[in-house]
């Protein structure tokens, strides 16, 4: 959706720069989540350096003429070591993640990355097809990136089907699952527009924030 975005939005009148950026690039190092015994919570908003991502965006919003972020490589599940994306005055940016409307923690008066967005956008979908989706994208990923040598998650590639399916199953259930229902769903009414998505991908609703 970011990237079909990014290109209708670059189409517009005065064919304006646009950048994207993903956050997850600001995911803690595997060796720190490690040691923080936060492996297993990646995705989850303690996961992220919320401080080096407000930094970035308010770096960007303030006008800087060049802006530097981490690269995240999702073969070796890890941020690339001495890699960076450069961001140079875009006229819109896109950031893209899990965790982007997030609020502070309760009793805080912190800023949030959100505090920052002009227009803000939550793609909803019912957790059956959200389920579904990620199946089938991690069967893709077996039958492809999971057997570079590389892969993080190269021994999939070598399970038989039902036994991937048994992995990627567990890994829903056990992370993605609960991360949608405590994580991110409670931030949908924070989104300046709500895209349902039905079973096909297809946009069946939108809402618009009355601001």
């Amino acid at each position: 959706t970011a990237r079909l975005l990014r290109e209708l939005l670059a189409r517009s009148p005065g064919y304006p720069r646009v950048d994207l950026v993903t956050t997850d690039g600001f995911l803690y190092p595997n060796a720190v989540l490690e040691q923080r015994g936060l492996l297993d919570k990646k995705g989850f908003p303690e996961s992220y350096d919320r401080r080096a991502l407000l930094d970035f965006v308010i770096k960007v919003k303030s006008g800087a003429s060049v802006v530097t972020a981490p690269i995240y490589s999702h073969t070796i599940y890890d941020i690339v070591p001495d890699r960076l994306i450069t961001i140079e005055s875009p006229d819109i940016l896109i950031l893209e993640g899990l965790n982007v409307l997030q609020p502070a923690p309760a009793g805080s008066a912190h800023l949030t990355v959100s505090d920052f967005f002009d227009f803000s956008v939550y793609v909803d979908a019912d957790a059956s097809d959200i389920r579904g989706w990620y199946l089938d994208r991690f069967l893709a990923l077996r039958r492809g990136a999971f057997k570079n040598p590389h892969s993080y998650f190269r021994e999939v590639a070598l399970l038989s089907e039902e036994e991937a399916i048994s992995r990627g199953l567990g890994f829903w259930d056990e992370i993605n699952a609960p991360n949608l229902v405590e994580n991110i769903e409670p931030t949908r009414e924070r989104a300046t527009a709500i895209l349902r998505k039905g079973p096909d991908h297809v946009i069946s609703e939108v809402q618009i924030r009355k601001i």
